[in-house]
């Protein structure tokens, strides 16, 4: 079994675990009470590159990222820094996060957070909305044609954002063909693990106008952000980089070039 595969298998096996302990019904009668009010699509649309900044506790490919940190203070430094939003991983097989940790950021930070994970069901979007996610993540190798279209209207329905990840041209057309609004584009292969930032370029060229763009993956220094903005990016998702580094919020306004007395995440 591929490593795409496996995490497909793993994410299915999760949902249907705690559909058995939470039934949909349950999860639905909660969505009345949650907060609506951190628009994630409109963070990343502001006059220059916006900042993701992710929550990872590890990964297949990276292992144990940054054990012991403390999710709150994490989320908080990089609020602190200027991150325009979040991201939380909540696969718990493969990359240690869960949707307690989605909560525990809604609480934490005043930022809109997007639920990063391998969202194979429609039972996904509702933990999201009722978890405290602004945004799901949709990954067009994860998906067919209709259930990429099923799931996207449905977040949209749930009031939540969607970032579509592409990472080749074919996904691309097909996200383009959903009428993604959000595109995500990851640098990283998902079959190999291989990091490219060069993907970002490649396809950036065949995105329309008036859709934003989310670079992904491999993305660690204040240069690369420089170049990805000359060419139309209008986000970057950036983790290890960040859960590694000693200070967050410095490392935060070093990416984004701000000095320690703003508190705007604009590129000069």
């Amino acid at each position: 079994m591929g490593i795409l595969e496996q995490l497909i298998s793993d994410a299915s096996k999760g949902v249907a675990a705690r559909r058995r302990q939470t039934p949909l019904s349950d999860l639905e009668n909660r969505l009345e009470s949650r907060d609506r009010d951190r628009p994630f699509r409109e963070a990343l649309t502001r006059p220059g590159m916006s900042l993701i900044c992710e929550f990872k506790r590890r990964s297949p490919s990276a292992g144990d990222i940054a054990p012991g940190t403390e999710l709150a203070e994490q989320v908080q430094a990089y609020e602190q820094g200027g991150a325009a939003a979040l991201s939380v991983l909540t696969d718990s097989t493969n990359f240690g996060g869960s949707l307690e940790d989605l909560a525990t950021a809604r609480s934490s930070c005043g930022l809109p957070i997007i639920r990063k994970d391998f969202i194979v069901d429609h039972y996904q979007l509702v933990e999201a909305a009722v978890g405290g996610a602004d945004a799901i993540l949709l990954i067009v190798a994860v998906l067919d044609d209709q259930r990429l279209r099923d799931f996207q209207s449905a977040a949209w329905d749930l009031d939540l954002d969607c970032v579509v990840e592409v990472h080749d041209e074919p996904e691309l057309d097909r996200a383009l063909e959903a009428e993604a609004e959000v595109i995500g584009i990851n640098n990283r292969n998902l079959d190999t693990g291989v990091v490219d930032v060069g993907t970002t370029y490649e396809l950036i060229t065949d995105v329309p106008a008036g859709k934003t763009v989310v670079s992904e993956s491999g993305i660690s220094r204040r240069e690369e952000l420089v170049e990805l903005e000359r060419v139309g990016v209008d986000a970057a998702l950036i983790g290890e980089s960040l859960m590694r580094a000693d200070d967050p919020a410095a490392k935060v306004r070093e990416l984004s070039g701000m000095s320690d007395a703003t508190s705007e995440h604009l590129l000069p």
